[in-house]
């Protein structure tokens, strides 16, 4: 399993309709509008290599609003042990 974060520049009146895009593409497990230099973040997760080119170069970057990304490849992923609480 290949893990990546996709941070991403957005057009400032798209970052709504473009999170809603982002979490609708294949390899896509969730997506974070957050401050910062970047808008949006997308968490992606693939079975290799070639499919994470094409989620982010076919699928992220051809999005309407998507003004640039950085993808950031995880080594390993750690999660705490309350990983799966809910919040009230």
């Amino acid at each position: 399993m290949i893990s990546a974060v996709i941070l991403i520049e957005a057009e400032p009146a798209m970052v709504a309709e473009l999170a809603e895009a982002l979490v609708n593409l294949d390899g896509v497990s969730e997506a974070y509008s957050v401050t910062g230099e970047y808008d949006l973040v997308a968490m992606v997760r693939v079975a290799e290599h070639d499919a994470l080119a094409d989620v982010v170069t076919h699928g992220i970057a051809k999005l309407d609003g998507v003004r640039r990304t950085h993808t950031l490849v995880a080594f390993r992923v750690y999660r705490d042990s309350d990983w799966d609480w809910e919040i009230n």
